[in-house]
């Protein structure tokens, strides 16, 4: 969320800046309410004054005998309506956080202006897709045959959008969260934590998810709880209304949770296959940091999340998002972008984004290294998709048989190093 009084004072330039995502503010109501909070600030502390001066007058005059209480009947007045005006300006600031929790936060100076993802920026690329002498198939084809994959009987046992995992394709899926969760902790720095998968509202409010993106999640019934659509929101909540010591930072978290999205927003879009699921598992890159290295830690979560698929040999490409494509909470998102020989085409895996202080507000999320604190910068990123990467490998990794060889990296988790059909399974 974005800090009141700043958005009060450059109201003209953060809407310019938001005019390049796409959005319009109401800047005639937001004028309207300053002017009726500075209106009633002015009167308040004039009535006060006002008080104050005629607390001393009366006081003088009881010294003298003389009878005041015209003078304090009104002086209560004036405390009666300066109460009025003060519950005035606390509902105007009321309305002033409704309104900004509905605004996205504004975008970094580094990120170009446009409207769609046909203006992101290809930033750098990793590998050469595969040639194939034959025609690669996609993995929603190449799972079934396999025997490691079932949408069929996931839509009996649920409905559609959920997919049941099999044998090599169950241990595969398995196995890619430990290669993540080890390389991140051992290798990149990270702390391992296994957060709750149910959360209050407060925790959704405080990384932007609600209250605006309310559809797109699915709530406990007769309960307070929802069902995470990422570890990013147990994990950033982690120190919600705690203030860290500046030497701790940055802290850096990396967790595996299962997610559950509605997909509210995304009819008809990846229909086919598991890209797209009520349900899936990921592996979460969650930072703290101070203000003044955030962007230099984004640089380094996105490199961390790049190393699982340069180790699974997948290649990829890195594209810095455009205004007009990027999340409600980011100031700054790179998505990396897998190859799929299969669908012949790039599919985002992993979202890197700086959000400032934007959650760090709504969340109250403070360090102190000095006599004053202030407010954190968090960051996140998928480190990385888990249901994405093993369509990666199963689509790369394919053989002309229909087989599908394992990565090296790989191999001492799945102890197998090819995946071939097996027939109890299917």
């Amino acid at each position: 969320m974005h800090d009141l009084g700043a958005f009060r004072t450059n109201l003209d330039a953060i809407a310019e800046r938001l005019a390049t995502r796409g959005l319009t503010l109401p800047l005639d109501e937001f004028r309207e309410l300053d002017k009726s909070r500075r209106s009633a600030i002015t009167e308040s502390e004039q009535l006060k004054a006002e008080q104050n001066n005629l607390s001393k007058e009366v006081g003088r005059l009881r010294r003298e005998g003389v009878n005041t209480d015209e003078l304090q009947q009104r002086s209560r007045q004036m405390g009666d309506r300066a109460a009025e005006l003060a519950k005035q300006v606390e509902t105007v600031d009321s309305r002033f956080r409704e309104m900004l929790a509905g605004i996205p936060n504004v975008p970094h100076e580094s990120v170009p202006t446009g409207k769609s993802a046909d203006d992101n920026v290809c930033v750098r690329t990793f590998g050469e897709p595969a040639k194939f002498d034959f025609e690669p198939q996609p993995h929603w084809d190449l799972g079934p045959a396999l025997g490691i994959l079932d949408f069929d009987r996931a839509a009996k046992i649920t409905g559609a959008r959920f997919a049941i995992y099999m044998g090599l394709g169950a241990k595969l899926e398995r196995a890619l969260i430990n290669f993540m969760l080890d390389t991140h902790s051992n290798l990149h720095g990270y702390t391992e934590v296994l957060p709750p998968f149910v959360v209050n509202s407060d925790s959704l409010y405080g990384t932007g998810q609600l209250p605006k993106f309310a559809e797109d999640l699915f709530k406990l019934e007769k309960t307070d709880y929802w069902l995470i659509p990422t570890a990013e929101v147990p994990v950033t909540n982690i120190y919600r209304d705690e203030t860290l010591d500046v030497e701790r930072l940055p802290v850096k978290f990396c967790a595996y949770t299962p997610c559950f999205r509605s997909e509210a927003g995304s009819y008809g879009r990846d229909v086919r296959g598991i890209i797209r699921q009520h349900q899936f598992q990921k592996v979460e890159l969650v930072k703290f940091t101070k203000p003044e290295e955030s962007y230099q830690e984004l640089d380094r979560l996105t490199d961390d999340a790049e190393d699982i698929l340069r180790r699974l040999g997948l290649p990829f490409r890195t594209m810095l998002l455009c205004t007009g494509d990027m999340g409600f909470s980011s100031a700054k998102t790179y998505d990396i972008e897998v190859w799929l020989p299969g669908q012949n085409n790039f599919k985002e895996i992993s979202s890197c984004s700086n959000f400032e202080s934007f959650q760090a507000r709504r969340a109250n999320i403070r360090f102190k290294g000095g006599k004053k604190s202030e407010l954190v910068h968090t960051l996140n990123g998928s480190g990385l998709a888990v249901g994405r990467t093993w369509v990666a490998i199963v689509e790369n990794y394919q053989q002309k048989d229909g087989s599908v060889l394992v990565p090296e990296a790989l191999r001492p988790y799945l102890n197998a190093e090819v995946i071939t059909a097996t027939a109890q399974l299917k």
